[in-house]
């Protein structure tokens, strides 16, 4: 199949834009044809603000590109990921004036959100969900604090609602969960077009949990739950170790908490294989998240190392952590109750070993690249509507 994905990354690199990177690889590895339109946003630092602005919500330079690969290579499908703010809906329209099939990857929940996170002052905001303009994000300026910014989302958003962009110029969504597609729903998207398909992970090899420390590695960002993990350790009145690794507004947080508690391990930035590393030799992963995540992928690379993970009973994670099977669910923000399940699975020798054999069985099952792939196919086949297809890679 040929097949050009289309992709801006962020300035910070964080999930999504891995996710992309996997997922180009794999269909590489199937011996597809893959054609990469990737631009990045750190272009935009320098950049006048209302000509970016202007670009987000309809963009002349990418809907001429896209067209122009298009014509050149013919693909199939053109896959989308994220498209703020150098590509904008306006490639849409390119890829099916060519007669490409459209699919769009959902990695957040910006079409009803203008932060795209459902968070704002430090709780879950769903004020501008279903709404035909989402005013309370502009007027709380949402989106990067910035009134234009935020602004602009909205505007994007709206004005393409007006025009039809997300009934008709998508033939495919892809959402991560069924928490996420079931919100997408209620703010406007055609659920007929929506199809789950989640993050996945390659596995070099099978982690050993012999550690003895917990991790936590992501963002340090109050949506993330950074300070809920902080206010557990500080209740332990045990010798467990915590290992963090990220960045982000929080990090001097985390640097004080380190420095205050000799049990607490803080590593910064590191690469995704220095993280993978981590995971197989942790006892758990910690996932404190106070938001609405979609698809954590450090959970799935958890996972593929056998290792068990301890979550917020929240957003989507509960659709992919088992509560006392692969893992352990506490109440968000209860800082108490995450530190009493960290205490269990550290003391119980014979939990860790059956969760860590479930955590591998659900990672073969559903997150490895081969059930992965699989899925993507029969996304394809949706968007192209060719029903053999997609009921002979489901019956795979």
């Amino acid at each position: 199949m040929d097949i050009l994905l289309v992709h801006c990354f962020y300035q910070q690199v964080g999930g999504e834009d891995l996710c992309v990177r996997a997922e180009s690889a794999l269909l590489k590895s199937r011996g597809h044809n893959v054609v990469e339109y990737f631009l990045d946003n750190a272009a935009i630092a320098d950049a006048n603000r209302l000509a970016v602005a202007a670009g987000a919500i309809w963009n002349r330079a990418a809907y001429r590109r896209v067209r122009e690969i298009c014509r050149s290579y013919r693909p199939q499908i053109v896959h989308f990921h994220n498209t703020m703010p150098l590509v904008s809906p306006s490639a849409y329209y390119a890829a099916k004036a060519e007669n490409a099939a459209v699919v769009q990857t959902l990695h957040n929940y910006r079409l009803a959100c203008p932060n795209g996170l459902f968070f704002q002052d430090k709780r879950v905001c769903e004020s501008c969900l279903g709404r035909r303009f989402p005013w309370p994000g502009v007027l709380r300026r949402c989106y990067r604090g910035s009134l234009t910014a935020s602004a602009t989302i909205a505007l994007m958003t709206s004005l393409h609602r007006l025009m039809g962009t997300w009934e008709n110029a998508v033939d495919t969504y892809i959402a991560l969960s069924e928490f996420q597609k079931n919100k997408l729903i209620r703010a406007g998207l055609p659920g007929s077009k929506i199809v789950i398909k989640p993050n996945f992970s390659e596995r070099d090899a099978i982690g050993r949990g012999d550690g003895r420390f917990a991790l936590y590695a992501g963002r340090l960002s109050p949506e993330k739950g950074v300070s809920t993990l902080l206010d557990a350790w500080k209740l332990l009145d045990q010798d467990i170790q915590l290992t963090i690794a990220g960045e982000g507004p929080e990090s001097d947080l985390v640097e004080r908490a380190a420095a205050q508690d000799g049990r607490i391990n803080f590593l910064g930035h590191v690469s995704g294989e220095q993280i993978c590393d981590l995971a197989g030799r942790a006892t758990t992963l910690i996932a404190p998240s106070l938001c609405y995540e979609n698809f954590p992928r450090v959970i799935v690379e958890a996972f593929s190392r056998g290792t068990p993970v301890i979550c917020s009973r929240f957003g989507a994670m509960p659709e992919i952590v088992a509560d006392g099977e692969d893992g352990l669910l506490f109440t968000p923000s209860d800082a108490a109750d995450l530190a009493e399940k960290v205490k269990r699975l550290f003391g119980d020798p014979g939990l860790r070993k059956r969760m860590r054999k479930a955590a591998l069985h659900k990672f073969v099952a559903s997150y490895a690249p081969q059930s992965n792939y699989l899925q993507l196919m029969a996304a394809y086949g949706r968007a192209l509507n060719l029903p053999r297809q997609r009921e002979q890679a489901m019956a795979l």
